[in-house]
């Protein structure tokens, strides 16, 4: 049986919302001191599994939607693709900077745990 697009995409974010609950568990712990805590953000930031880390990824992912989107607006007027392609601009420019940021804050010095 094939699975739609939708359905894929409904099944990552099941997996993905297991991830966050087990993420959002380890940063509640009463243990996780600032280098722990600067690790984990890192480990986020830079995975090395994944070229570049979560936020890049995200950026990808949102990119393929907005050129996606440009071949679907009726006019190519962009008021589907535009907002996407900020968005993924955001991502990258600001948050990715700000993350960086909070990480250097809490362990400034060394490698991550």
């Amino acid at each position: 049986m094939s699975r739609t697009h939708l359905e894929r995409v409904r099944a990552l974010l099941g997996i993905t919302r297991l991830a966050l609950q087990q993420i959002e568990n380890d940063l509640n712990a009463d243990d996780v001191d600032a280098r722990e805590l600067a690790a984990i953000l890192r480990e986020l930031q830079e995975d090395t599994n994944m070229p570049g880390g979560l936020l890049p990824m995200l950026l990808q992912l949102i990119g393929a939607a907005a050129r996606r989107a440009e071949q679907l607006e009726p006019d190519r007027d962009g008021d589907a693709s535009c907002p996407l392609h900020e968005a993924a601009t955001l991502l990258t420019d600001d948050a990715g900077q700000r993350l960086t940021w909070a990480v250097r804050a809490l362990h400034p010095q060394g490698d991550p745990v």
